[in-house]
């Protein structure tokens, strides 16, 4: 509710026992007709003081006998800034929808709480955030989300240990040094990349939001922070380093079979999570009457359609009588993703390929040396990848030298069949 009538004083308070000197100033903060009284901690000789303006009297070229900090100007400037922070505090009560009260600007002004009103804590509400995601996982949110908001508020916690030495913040203490500290930390401490650390950030204004939409919070402490991400050049395999992959006659089985799935993998556009949880009831005639991958990402839950080439479909076949898929309708025997990622790095090195082979290139190969370099729409492309939206698709397709070229010449073959009309030029 807001009050009905409000006003602020600045006056001189004459201590008890007073004999001479300098009187201490107060602030009184009147609310429907209840007053609240706090020390500015400053001092002035009544004989300078202007009841009338409330202020110090201005004396061109002197300044107090002692010194700078009780000079007239200055004393009038602080109290100019505690007269802004009085209806900043007022106005942060009427946007919170909180009693205003004198006792409860003072509170505000003194750094106490309301009364009655208990602390919004960060890792509190971050806490909170995450039992409803976890909550929900499976309904709105994918199991990754869950992964990278409890890493999120465990680095956090971190955070807070290595630099304030806290268990929890108010949420209110939430400021721009601590978020371009939180950077600072990530990148130093954790040495996470540029693009990792804004991901994790983004968790925290996730949370700042919430705090905002409630009202608990009035200032948002990212004003001017920058969460923008950095372009990162996508790897992708030639289709010469693809053929030498595949054309490699491996001494051990196991270099074999982690050789098809990344190749499996590099045809259909699946990632890693989604190959190890692939099912062969997964794999149907679609509507062509090929055989079509109908699945969903584990990482965004979203439809993934894939129309099998037949590289992809042949290596799914030899698989059929594998025991591990035959008794457990797994579509390929995959192993750990370390055990995965270590023996990509043995094929590497087998087939003369300079690259850190993982199934984000395979992935990216996909999207890249496979389709758009083909002439398949983005638009195609991107349905298959499971994206929500093309603008993560169109990051595989800034820079293909390949389908530049091709579009480059059909437009050459289209404008050497017109007609050439002479270039004019002024004045000849």
């Amino acid at each position: 509710m807001i009050a009905k009538s409000f006003g602020l004083l600045f006056y001189l308070k004459k201590p008890k026992g007073y004999s001479k000197g300098e009187y201490p100033i107060y602030l009184r903060i009147t609310v429907d007709g209840i007053s609240k009284e706090i020390s500015v901690q400053r001092t002035c000789e009544p004989v300078h003081w202007d009841a009338e303006k409330a202020r110090v009297i201005i004396r061109k070229g002197k300044t107090d006998s002692s010194g700078g900090m009780n000079d007239s100007r200055s004393i009038n400037a602080y109290l100019d800034t505690i007269q802004a922070k009085v209806h900043e505090a007022r106005h942060l009560l009427i946007m919170g929808s909180k009693p205003v009260t004198a006792a409860a600007i003072k509170n505000l002004l003194q750094g106490r709480e309301v009364s009655g009103e208990r602390p919004r804590m960060l890792l509190e509400v971050f806490q909170h955030h995450n039992e409803q995601v976890k909550a929900l996982v499976g309904i709105e949110y994918a199991a990754g989300t869950l992964t990278k908001f409890t890493t999120a508020l465990k680095h956090t916690r971190a955070f807070l240990q290595w630099k304030y030495q806290l268990n929890d913040i108010d949420i209110r203490k939430l400021d721009f040094e601590l978020v371009t500290e939180l950077e600072f930390w990530y990148k130093s401490e954790k040495h996470c990349d540029h693009n990792t650390t804004m991901k994790y950030i983004a968790c925290i204004k996730k949370m700042v939001i919430r705090c905002m939409r409630n009202g608990w919070l009035q200032k948002d402490p990212f004003l001017g922070f920058s969460l923008a991400l950095r372009e990162v050049p996508r790897e992708a395999l030639t289709e010469d380093e693809i053929q030498r992959m595949a054309e490699k006659n491996f001494p051990t089985e196991r270099l074999r079979h982690v050789r098809d799935i990344f190749l499996f993998s590099c045809y259909t556009g699946l990632a890693y999570a989604d190959l190890k949880k692939l099912k062969r009831s997964e794999i149907s005639l679609g509507i062509d009457g090929a055989k079509w991958i109908f699945t969903r990402r584990q990482k965004t839950d979203t439809p993934s359609r894939v129309p099998l080439l037949p590289q992809a479909m042949e290596i799914i076949e030899s698989y059929v009588d594998y025991p591990e898929c035959r008794t457990t309708d797994k579509a390929l025997p995959i192993l750990s993703n370390q055990k995965m990622n270590a023996y990509l790095k043995e094929i590497a090195d087998c087939c003369g390929i300079a690259k850190n082979l993982t199934f984000h290139i395979a992935r990216h190969t996909f999207a890249t040396t496979i389709t758009l370099s083909n002439g398949v729409p983005i638009e195609t492309v991107s349905k298959m990848l499971g994206h929500r939206n093309l603008k993560t698709t169109q990051h595989y397709a800034k820079v293909l030298d390949k389908k530049v070229s091709q579009d480059m010449l059909a437009l050459k073959e289209k404008l050497s069949q017109r007609p050439l009309r002479p270039v004019s030029r002024t004045g000849q």
